[in-house]
Formats: C-alpha cells, structure tokens, sequence
C-alpha cells in the first residue's frame, strides 16, 4: 500500500514512534557517564591497591562488574528498544553487528532484560553476603526475597514466551 493512500490519523500514530529516539538519546548520555563512573572508581581502584586487603579488592570489583552489567543492560534497551520500537537499524553484514540482534523482538527483548536484572541483583546480593557487616538481617532478607521474586518472575516470563512461540509455530 501506498503511504500517501493510508489516512492522516494513522500515519500520525505510526509516526509517533520517533517520539522514542530522544529517549534512547538520553540513555546513550546515561550511558555516557556510567563510563565516566567506571573510569572514576577504576583509577581510585589502581590508586589504592596497595592499601586494600583481598576482599575490600573483591568489592571494589563487583562494583566495578555492576556498572557493566548496567551497561549492559542499557546497551540493550537502547540497541534493542530502537530496532524493535523505532526502526531498523540495517546492520546485517557488519562486521561488529551483535548476534543477539538477530533474535530481538519485544518477547525476547522482555526476557534478556529481565535476566540482566537477574544477574545485577545476583552481583549486588553477592556484594552483601560478602560483607554482611554492612546491612541488618531485615534488609538482607529483603535484598533476598526480591532476587527470589525477580528468579522467578524470569522463569514465568520465559515459561510463557515459550508457550506462546510453541502455539505459534503449531499454527504456521
């Protein structure tokens, strides 16, 4: 069909999609200055070596890990949002196209972040249970509750998409 024969209502809520791009901009600038914090905490690492005992280091990196995975995390809502909300990016044939992009719809998209909360919230318990000292038991036992809830919220999400992808392939 032709664009100029589709209704003006129609073209407008299609349209309205670009209205996202100054959002994903504004996470590549949150993006921006998480490298910035990494480099930040990364030279206080290197600065202080020599005085910090095995585990202060140890915590010192899983800071540093959580801030990847964070952007991780964002790097994924920004490249994959933009792809599947947005437009294409056009990227097949690229020598550094990521391979998860190929499998990126809204369903997958859900499931990818969700692990990746997983997985932050894995770092940050395990942060905990590394220097208990720092917390009572009351927000430990919450820290934990919630990796539990986000577990299995994961595994719901993927039990679904997994029965939904399965009905459809029965139908096709």
């Amino acid at each position: 069909m032709d664009k100029d024969n589709i209704p003006l209502f129609p073209r407008m809520i299609f349209f309205s999609r670009w209205l996202q791009a100054p959002l994903y901009l504004g996470l590549i600038v949150v993006l921006v200055v998480y490298v910035f914090e990494f480099g930040r905490w990364l030279l206080n690492l290197v600065l202080k070596i020599s005085t910090l005992d095995e585990s202060s280091i140890m915590l010192k990196t899983l800071d540093l890990i959580d801030i990847v995975m964070i952007a991780n995390l964002l790097i994924m809502v920004i490249v994959g949002g933009y792809e599947v909300f947005v437009s294409r990016l056009r990227l097949t044939g690229h020598p550094d196209h990521p391979e998860w992009l190929d499998e990126v719809n809204a369903g997958t998209m859900k499931i990818k972040l969700a692990i990746a909360l997983v997985t932050i919230s894995s770092i940050h318990l395990l942060r905990t249970f590394m220097d208990p000292t720092q917390n009572n038991n009351f927000v430990i036992m919450w820290q934990v509750i919630i990796h539990i809830t986000l577990v299995v919220s994961v595994l719901a999400l993927a039990l679904i998409f997994k029965v939904i992808s399965s009905k459809k392939k029965a139908a096709a």
